[in-house]
């Protein structure tokens, strides 16, 4: 293993600038090369952006011998095939999220990466901040008692509230077959939070959304259920103005968050109430932060260079279980009434 990672993207795609932008000047890692499958779209990404070196194939990237590992930002029906090949090449494979587009996709990437000896995992740069580390760290201590809610959203405008693209009308977000809509995409993230505050999988999810002209789901909304009796309300939308807050509440406290994936102030708060009285007041700490692209690469270097152990991101068992519950929740929306996860 060399020095820094030398970390290799398949894609060039829009957010592997920002990851690159990232990720410039890290003393943990190095993009070394990008691939796309025009050659001379890789060449003029890389030069763009200042990559090194460059692949007209991802099958080339993956046979480079100067390359650690792989970030997959490809579009979300593609990540199980890619990640799969990346382990069978012995890259180690950061994949942005969604991790796949079913449980059983998510199950053969993760027996891929064991098979061959090398690490995968979902890519969620608010998982890296410091401010979700502090709220894991409140839960793990019992800060607000026993879960009662969570309520996460997170939503932005691209289409209109009739369904039509409100810019580009070929983005792949907007694209049913290639894994588009508002909760494969801006759900995912509100029910891996719910899934960090509830820390275990949904028993059962029931769920509504309102459906685009393409086909593909432009606001949806669900609940779940989980073993402790939690229960949980997420939402997520393409047609409205951005937002993003969660509010987890238990027994003896309660936590307001943003969830956030980048700080571009250097900082980020979360609001804690310790106590169940309506005259008790949040109190706000503030928590040092930065581009979560970069928190989170370097945390995945660490982890290759130097153990699991490292790794401050979603747990296998969190992106199955993530995974499992956006199948529960495609189904519900879909078919209508509860929808039971598997045990």
């Amino acid at each position: 293993m060399t020095q820094k990672l030398r970390l290799g993207i398949l894609s060039a795609a829009n957010i592997a600038r920002a990851f690159i932008k990232g990720c410039a000047g890290s003393d943990l890692l190095i993009i070394d090369a990008v691939a796309s499958r025009d050659e001379a779209k890789a060449a003029a990404f890389a030069a763009e952006t200042g990559v090194p070196r460059h692949h007209g194939s991802y099958r080339s990237l993956l046979a480079d011998p100067a390359i650690d590992a792989v970030y997959i930002p490809l579009p979300n029906d593609m990540h199980a095939a890619w990640a799969i090949r990346a382990a069978e090449a012995g890259k180690h494979v950061l994949c942005e999220k969604p991790l796949a587009m079913s449980a059983a996709e998510a199950r053969a990437m993760f027996a891929a990466a064991k098979k061959y000896g090398v690490h995968l995992v979902e890519a969620y740069p608010y998982m890296a901040q410091p401010q979700t580390q502090r709220l894991r760290g409140l839960l793990l201590e019992g800060a607000i008692g026993r879960i009662q809610t969570i309520h996460a959203a997170f939503g932005f405008g691209i289409l209109s509230p009739d369904g039509d693209p409100l810019a580009d009308p070929t983005n792949i977000r907007l694209i049913p077959e290639r894994g588009g809509g508002a909760l494969l995409d801006a759900g995912t993230y509100a029910v891996s939070l719910a899934r960090i505050a509830a820390g275990e999988r949904p028993t059962r999810a029931f769920a509504t959304a309102r459906w685009a002209k393409s086909g593909i789901d432009q606001t949806m909304a669900a609940t779940l259920e989980f073993p402790s009796g939690a229960i949980a309300q997420v939402s997520c939308s393409m047609s409205g103005s951005f937002h993003r807050k969660a509010l987890i509440v238990g027994e003896k406290g309660a936590v307001e968050t943003s969830y956030s994936n980048h700080a571009p102030d250097g900082s980020l708060p979360i609001a804690v109430k310790r106590g169940v009285p309506g005259t008790i007041p949040f109190g706000t700490e503030t928590l040092p932060g930065a581009d979560g692209f970069r928190l989170e690469a370097e945390s995945f270097a660490r982890m290759v260079l130097g153990g699991s152990e490292h790794w401050n991101g979603a747990s296998e068992a969190e992106s199955i279980d993530i995974a499992l519950t956006l199948e529960a929740i495609a189904r519900s929306a879909r078919e209508g009434g509860w929808i039971p996860l598997a045990a």
